[in-house]
C-alpha cells in the first residue's frame, strides 16, 4: 500500500464555486477543483503525493493518516 493510501481523499460539489473540489483532510483543504469529478479525483492523488514528498524532503513527520476511520458512518449520524 502506498503512503498515499493511507488519507482519505474526498472530491465533493461546491455550489458556491460551481465546480467538483477535491480536499485531503489531514494534509490539506481545496487542493484542486475542475468541472470533471474524475479529472479532479486524478489531480487529487498527485497532490497527496506531492505533499509527502514534500514532508520528506524537509524531513517533516507526516500528520496522523485519515483512512480507516469510518468517516462514512460518523457522517451518517450527523444527517
Amino acid at each position: 500500500m502506498s503512503e498515499s493510501a493511507r488519507y482519505v481523499k474526498i472530491v465533493e460539489w461546491s455550489d458556491e464555486d460551481q465546480c467538483f473540489v477535491g480536499s485531503c483532510p489531514g494534509l490539506f483543504y481545496s487542493g484542486c477543483h475542475g468541472s470533471d469529478e474524475k479529472q479532479v479525483l486524478a489531480e487529487l492523488c498527485e497532490v497527496v503525493e506531492e505533499t509527502l514528498d514534500l514532508y520528506a524532503q524537509d524531513g517533516k513527520s507526516l500528520p496522523p493518516t485519515t483512512a480507516c476511520k469510518d468517516y462514512a458512518n460518523k457522517m451518517l449520524s450527523f444527517a
